[in-house]
């Protein structure tokens, strides 16, 4: 699998539609074989559906004009393609996954490292993509096919980094939809925007975001619901699978799926042995760790909640820069990718 960014460029609309017209050769069979879009299809023309798309509008019309970019892109039908996109607002069980690790170093540095899991089919068919708006600090980021970039990892030219792992809330608002927020983000120039945005704006799902940046040595871990916004920074060392674990947010009714609770577990005891000598290699060994029936690294063709790893990701920050390798799943190839 090549992780070379595919550069795009131009108004917000044009990006839009460029990863549109990259995605279009796979998208409607990518979507013919997903559970996930056959379980979305009772919510086709849904009146909620459409209270979603007026706050996503009214909030954030710069992403809105890149979604319906994209759906041209796409030559796909607009409430379609919002149907998609709220996945994850509609049902509790969605094909997205993910596991995150933070580290800080004794001298500075640190670290935020990711695992993406998601749908089995789209191993080797995403692509990193490396925007540029008109009217943004522009930004690099995994690509799923059809949907806008943002709810995976990714790291922005001011020097934000963020990694997302779904959350399988039980709670539904009115809100503008989770991967519209984790898409504003990007566009974000430090962490104290990043928190306003997440923190303030109504939410209709959740995610829990991974952030850094350039120049702040806080790393953060946010579990933003429709109801709540908990934000902790990371004393030293962190791991995060896919349900809420803040003191403020674990109460809140969840879907705890038992392959979340296993790698939370191991990635747990795992960070707990990281030193002052720990570095990016463990990092990498920790997120392609295979112990247990349900391991980190997911591989399974029966894996039960039908997610594989697509890729793994590592960012490292410091004062001045922050830069982005990319690995397979096999840890048998990387690319690097100079963000800022």
């Amino acid at each position: 699998m090549s992780f070379k960014p595919i550069r795009i460029a131009g108004t917000r609309r044009q990006i839009g539609q460029a990863l549109g017209k990259l995605a279009r050769p796979l998208m409607s069979v990518y979507l013919d074989q997903s559970a996930t879009w056959q379980a979305l299809r009772p919510w086709r023309g849904h009146a909620y559906l459409q209270e979603l798309a007026g706050h996503a509008q009214e909030a954030l019309p710069d992403i809105w004009e890149e979604f319906e970019g994209l759906a041209e892109g796409l030559r796909m039908p607009a409430a379609d393609l919002l149907l998609w996109h709220c996945r994850g607002d509609l049902l509790h069980k969605t094909t997205d996954g993910c596991t995150s690790v933070a580290l800080q170093s004794a001298d500075g540095k640190r670290w935020i490292a990711h695992n993406e899991d998601g749908d089995p089919y789209l191993y080797g068919r995403c692509h990193v993509v490396d925007v540029q708006p008109d009217d943004a600090p522009g930004y690099i980021s995994f690509y799923y096919p059809g949907s806008l970039p943002g709810h995976t990892f990714g790291a922005n030219r001011a020097g934000l980094a963020q990694t997302i792992n779904n959350l399988r809330t039980r709670v539904r608002r009115a809100g503008v939809p989770r991967m519209f927020l984790a898409r504003a983000v990007l566009d974000c120039a430090t962490l104290d925007q990043a928190i306003e945005l997440l923190a303030h704006m109504p939410r209709a799902g959740a995610f829990h975001h991974t952030l850094g940046a350039v120049g702040d040595e806080r790393l953060l871990s946010i579990e933003a619901t429709p109801g709540a916004c908990s934000v902790e920074t990371v004393a030293r060392r962190y791991g995060h699978a896919n349900h809420l674990i803040h003191q403020g947010t674990r109460n809140i009714a969840q879907i705890v799926t038992d392959s979340s609770r296993a790698r939370q577990n191991r990635i747990d005891a795992l960070v707990d042995t990281w030193n002052e000598a720990t570095g990016e290699a463990d990092l990498v060994a920790a997120l392609h760790d295979t112990e247990g029936a349900l391991p980190i690294l997911r591989r399974a063709a029966g894996d039960p909640d039908e997610e594989n790893t697509l890729a793994t990701a590592v960012f490292t920050l410091d004062d001045e820069h922050v830069a982005l390798r990319v690995y397979d799943r096999k840890a048998s190839a990387s690319q690097d990718i100079t963000v800022k």
